[in-house]
């Protein structure tokens, strides 16, 4: 198989840290960017901090769509109300590898691109500031597992696996992407909770509703997925979470969209996933519809993570709760 350039569409915290690690290892690399994050890694390189290392790197960088190469790749890492919009301008016939959190991405993207793999992102890494992103995985940057979408192993996949595994990553290629993908689902349903009321005590026994309530659907919808055990399993010790100097975690995806006050969130694609299971299936889920409609009112208003207090959250729910419950 040739030697493939690496198209990321969305150079944030995953985007630029998978683009740089590829980079650093020596693969041919575009990053795709807007704004004034485009403009800093255009004048003076992305600046890659990790816990060993802080790099400024001279990637290519644009704005928008290039002419497209036989062995190109279009590894996509914008948030999920910001796929369609995306990918939109891009020719239909390049593989497209959904490196993005939820579960919807896959189907979207299918709908216009005939060859897609989806990726099991667990990488941790922040972007908060144009031009910079800081990677907290050590002693490997990330666990990255893909494969073909709905399911499924092909040599493209197992060549991407490869690549990454030599760039700083643990890269598997695995038939199963979909089951990994809705078992970190589960685990993302707190990321709205993290950006309503920041990483304060008091919250468990609303996450245990929340999460409670992803299961039910999951397990109603027959919908298979990874357990906490395979996931930690999986993940080893090869990538744990660890500090930065002079570089503070505040938190995931979605506190950092509330944190760069960008006026969106993909609360709809993470607890509203369980939302529209619920509804589908008769199902109540007012924890996660309250997560949902809360977080991306906080973004529409431009409010700041941890503008909620726990118990203001957990009254919406149990008045959520009162207002889902038949009479």
């Amino acid at each position: 198989m040739p030697i493939m350039r690496y198209i990321v569409v969305g150079a944030g915290a995953v985007g630029g840290t998978i683009g740089g690690r590829l980079f650093q290892a020596g693969h041919e690399v575009l990053l795709v960017a807007r704004g004034a994050h485009h403009d800093a890694l255009k004048n003076d390189g992305l600046r890659l901090i990790t816990p060993g290392s802080a790099q400024t790197l001279d990637i290519p960088v644009t704005r928008g769509p290039v002419r497209l190469r036989d062995d190109d790749v279009l590894v996509l890492a914008v948030k999920s109300q910001d796929t369609v919009a995306a990918l939109d301008p891009w020719p239909r016939d390049v593989p497209v590898v959904c490196a993005q959190n939820g579960v919807a991405n896959e189907r979207m993207v299918l709908r216009r691109f005939s060859r897609v793999y989806g990726m099991c992102v667990w990488l941790p890494a922040t972007h908060l500031e144009p031009g910079v992103v800081a990677a907290y995985g050590a002693p490997k940057s990330g666990l990255l597992q893909l494969g073909r979408y709905p399911g499924g192993v092909d040599a493209l996949a197992e060549k991407i696996a490869a690549d990454l595994s030599e760039s700083s990553f643990v890269g598997l290629a695995v038939p199963d992407v979909m089951r990994w993908k809705y078992a970190k689902l589960l685990g993302n349903l707190g990321n709205a909770y993290e950006a309503l009321c920041g990483r304060i005590t008091g919250g468990e026994e609303t996450m245990k509703r929340v999460r409670a309530e992803g299961r039910a659907v999951l397990d109603a919808a027959g919908i298979d997925y990874a357990s906490p055990e395979e996931e930690r399993a999986r993940r080893g010790d090869e990538v744990g979470l660890h500090p930065i100097e002079g570089t503070e975690r505040g938190g995931g995806s979605s506190w950092q969209s509330l944190a760069r006050s960008s006026g969106s969130i993909e609360t709809d694609y993470l607890n509203g996933e369980i939302v529209l299971l619920g509804r589908e299936l008769g199902l109540p889920t007012p924890a996660n519809e309250v997560l949902r409609r809360e977080a991306d009112r906080a973004a529409r208003e431009h409010l700041p993570p941890g503008s909620m207090s726990p118990e203001s959250l957990a009254a919406l729910i149990d008045a959520e709760a009162a207002r889902q419950t038949p009479s």
